[in-house]
């Protein structure tokens, strides 16, 4: 009865437009209040909530992220790619999700990847005869791969939700990462092949590929840097960001000579307000997962769970069947903060790994960034391609779909997330 009380209040909250960090703190405050337990929990709540040397990684890898977008690099990433795979049937649409999985490697944000690789991508593929809702709903789901291909930045918060290892996340991503790429490749090539309206693409040279590999190296080359150092053990996840971000800046500003003293400034001003913003709701997060645990909310949840679902496939479907219908009026790092705090001791109780179900909780999250109507990369995509929110939402069911297929083959086989980082 106190966990559906709590729920409705949540809930209440957010339906009546208070946002999302404050109905968290504010719930979680009147708790501790109701509750008898001393408000002096809060202050400490909100302390703890960001002294921590992990979640550095946050606002270094948004800024980098920013940095690379106002820096251009998504063009010539782009280019390199089309002139290998342009050619084949729905070569664009193969170019731009090669391209998104390359930038995810690099950014870790999904509106950053989205925003870049949409910039180029989209006026390209609508003049090539692609159908304007498939473009666009494309480009919003190929920016999912950001959240899902390491670096990730859900996966840092998850990691330290949960306290597991942040590499062991990052390496357990790749595999399905390139899974549901693959998906969306086979998709885009089908779709190609049946659209009537579709114009392939003329075959580079390969004096033109060759122009445009040397101009995306440096971008490939600062992928391989974070990610070669984070598994080589050369540096920690928060270094890794750092590093990224004085790469980026060397790159964007110095090399290519494209980033200018006003966009360094929106970059940071942008970057600042994300992390403000992920920062608030974690510290609200905090609160209220102090006050539910103080109930015993998710000790309960997890009983209730342990006892009435004996068989992990159930588990499962419930979990994703809830991630879906809360994914229309949550954003992506609310689901998190919310729904993991309650539902990591059922994961003990029926031996679920957490590096998997973290995966799988991912790719769920994913959904959420693109179904209506508080999808973010669907505002995105719809500011970037200047297009009505409809256009935008028409397209994107069939890669929800592939979303929702790429959790079924990680159910039916764990080892595409867990051979990586456990078995290499």
């Amino acid at each position: 009865m106190t966990a559906a009380l709590v729920l409705a209040g949540l809930f209440g909250l957010l339906f009546a437009g208070v946002p999302i960090a404050f109905a968290l703190g504010g719930l979680g405050l009147a708790m501790l209040v109701l509750g008898g337990f001393s408000p002096l929990m809060v202050p400490q709540a909100l302390y703890s909530s960001i002294d921590n040397f992990i979640l550095l990684a946050v606002p270094l890898f948004l800024l980098m992220s920013n940095i690379l977008l106002k820096g251009g690099v998504g063009r010539d990433l782009f280019a390199a790619v089309q002139s290998w795979v342009g050619h084949l049937p729905g070569g664009l649409a193969v170019a731009t999700i090669v391209s998104c999985a390359i930038f995810a490697a690099i950014s870790g944000s999904s509106v950053a990847c989205a925003a870049t690789i949409g910039t180029v991508a989209i006026p390209e593929m609508i003049s090539r005869g692609y159908q304007r809702p498939f473009v666009l709903g494309l480009l919003a789901a190929g920016g999912t791969l950001g959240i899902l291909i390491p670096p990730s930045i859900p996966m840092i918060v998850y990691g330290v939700i949960t306290e597991e290892s942040i590499i062991d996340l990052f390496l357990a991503g790749i595999g399905p990462g390139l899974v549901l790429s693959g998906l969306f490749i086979a998709f885009s090539m089908v779709y190609a092949r049946l659209s009537p309206a579709y114009t392939p693409s003329p075959r580079a040279t390969w004096a033109e590929r060759r122009a445009a590999t040397l101009r995306a190296v440096p971008t490939v080359a600062l992928a391989a840097l974070i990610l070669g150092g984070i598994y080589g053990g050369v540096f920690t996840p928060t270094e890794a960001a750092g590093v990224g971000f004085l790469a980026a800046l060397g790159l964007t500003a110095g090399l290519l000579r494209r980033l200018t003293w006003d966009d360094l400034g929106e970059a940071v001003f942008g970057a600042m307000k994300t992390t403000v913003t992920i920062f608030l709701i974690l510290a609200g997060a905090k609160i209220f997962g102090k006050a539910i645990t103080l109930y015993r909310i998710p000790q309960d949840i997890s009983s209730l769970i342990v006892q009435t679902v004996d068989e992990r496939v159930f588990f499962v479907l419930i979990v994703c069947a809830v991630l879906l219908v809360m994914g229309l009026v949550l954003e992506a790092l609310s689901m998190m903060l919310i729904m993991v705090p309650v539902l990591s001791p059922a994961l003990v109780a029926l031996a679920i790994d957490p590096i998997w179900f973290g995966v799988l909780f991912v790719i769920m999250v994913e959904c959420a960034l693109i179904t209506p109507p508080v999808g973010l990369n669907l505002y995105v995509i719809q500011a970037v391609g200047k297009a009505r929110m409809g256009e935008v939402t028409a397209g994107v069911w069939p890669f929800i779909l592939l979303l929702l297929a790429t959790v079924a083959l990680i159910y039916a086989f764990p080892g595409l997330a867990l051979y990586i980082p456990f078995q290499l």
